[in-house]
């Protein structure tokens, strides 16, 4: 049972620490399976599997599949699940004071199926897919209730400053572990490793490195209140249901925070669609729309976007100090439009990997700093005691867990047969950001929830 501790302090840098660990431990999951490995990698044994069917195309359960389209797909299907389950699993973790316990048995999860990527082959092509769903699943379901501390860990003036320095710490560790990944990759061969295992091996030390460095987390952070039992007769599924349903009619009384919602699911659905889908259109052949950059290039490219994203998340926890917290955010949508329109015109000619490093400049110049600041800025404009419950719809469109997005790539590249029209149609995430949220008061929001709290004291 979960005890909660004497007065937990705010702005405790042990516990902010051990806090900040766990992006350290799970972001290696975002990066090495998300981002590097895993995309190609099914695109490749999917590819595989439609030249050795009778009519050319990949199948799973009689579904034609286009290769470069599965992994975006379950991403989608991943995503879909969580807009069903993460709502009832931040009320029930509110209701019960839960949270540690519910985010420890969801990192558990995420981090087992992840290891056990390793078994994805060419005559299981699909398990990998299959694994990937439950383990960002997973990921998604612990984020939620990792993010719901950040209110009760550090006060308000200091919410930019941690959040931004939990992003950091996960560029990191992450990039620690890719720096790993890319030697054992670029070895492999003179170690006796074929590449598929080499690429199996790293698939697997993503979910050791986010199990292992968990514990650094659930030894330093605190609880906030002792677990609540339930009354005799009740369920979980029950109270967690009738929670959400109070706090969906709760919500209206919030509507510039629903607006700034509305603006981050859509801004950050594009943001993680192009992490997501952005070694698939790299490593893609000039045919397919892609790049056309090998392996090892590409792994250097992502190793060099994660350790200037590193100091770009800090950077914009100081923008986001000196112009506000919702200027510093514009600022980066701009920027990501950029990224996506000269995604479509460029990176054609011999000078295309270069131009592909210059970009992932910019990429990690925004990267971290947009999502950090986008998370502290909502941290203001909630009530507070259901944080798990609003991080639970925050989390819906978090990091590698947005659904239209991939969902709108694959099926643009499955029309058009080029994965070019796929990422210049993420456009539309960031415009549609950069209208909806420079109108979003932030003081209105702000002000809304202290009145309710007052109110309903």
């Amino acid at each position: 049972m979960e005890i909660a501790a004497e007065g937990p302090k705010v702005n405790d840098k042990r516990e902010i620490f051990g806090w900040a660990m766990y992006d350290w431990a799970n972001s290696a999951f975002s990066t090495t399976v998300g981002t590097v490995f895993l995309g190609p990698y099914l695109a490749n044994l999917a590819q595989k599997a439609a030249i050795a069917s009778q009519d050319g195309v990949a199948r799973i359960l009689g579904i034609p599949i286009a290769p470069d389209s599965f992994f975006p797909y379950c991403i989608s299907l991943s995503v879909g699940m969580q807009v069903l389950f993460l709502p009832i699993l931040g009320a029930i973790a509110d209701y019960s004071h839960r949270r540690k316990q519910m985010m420890q048995l969801f990192a558990t999860i995420g981090a087992i199926a992840t290891i056990l990527m390793f078994f994805t082959t060419a005559p299981v092509w699909w398990l990998g897919g299959l694994l990937f769903i439950v383990a960002n699943l997973a990921f998604g379901a612990a984020m939620v209730f990792y993010n719901s501390y950040l209110p009760d860990i550090a006060s308000e003036d200091q919410r930019d400053r941690v959040s931004s320095y939990g992003w950091a710490m996960g560029y990191l560790g992450d990039g620690l572990l890719l720096i790993l990944n890319l030697a054992f990759y670029m070895f492999s061969d003179k170690l006796g490793v074929p590449q598929p295992l080499a690429i199996r091996i790293n698939l697997a030390s993503a979910g050791i490195w986010w199990l292992s460095f968990s514990f650094f987390t659930w030894v330093r952070l605190r609880a906030r209140h002792a677990v609540k039992q339930l009354p005799k007769g009740e369920t979980y599924a029950r109270v967690g249901f009738r929670q959400l349903w109070s706090t969906v009619k709760e919500m209206k009384n919030f509507p510039e925070t629903l607006k700034y919602l509305l603006a981050y699911f859509l801004y950050n659905d594009g943001i993680q669609t192009v992490i997501a889908v952005s070694s698939t259109f790299a490593a893609a052949p000039l045919i397919r729309g892609g790049v056309g950059m090998d392996q090892s290039t590409l792994i250097i490219v992502i190793l060099m976007i994660q350790f200037m994203a590193f100091f770009g998340a800090l950077l914009w926890g100081k923008l986001a100090y000196w112009v506000g917290a919702k200027r510093s955010i514009i600022v980066s949508l701009v920027i990501w439009a950029g990224v996506v329109i000269y995604a479509y015109f460029g990176l054609k000619g011999e000078s295309r990997v270069l131009e592909f490093f210059i970009m992932g400049a910019f990429i990690a110049l925004v990267m971290g700093g947009s999502q950090a600041i986008s998370r502290s800025l909502y941290a203001q404009i909630i009530p507070s005691g259901k944080h798990a419950e609003y991080y639970s719809f925050y989390e819906i469109s978090e990091r590698g867990t947005s659904w239209i997005g991939p969902l709108l790539f694959g099926l643009m590249n499955q029309v058009f047969g080029s994965l070019r029209p796929a990422i210049l149609s993420l456009i539309f995430f960031f415009v549609m950001g950069l209208i909806i949220l420079p109108i979003v008061n932030v003081k209105k929001a702000v002000e809304d929830v202290r009145a309710y709290e007052v109110k309903n004291a």
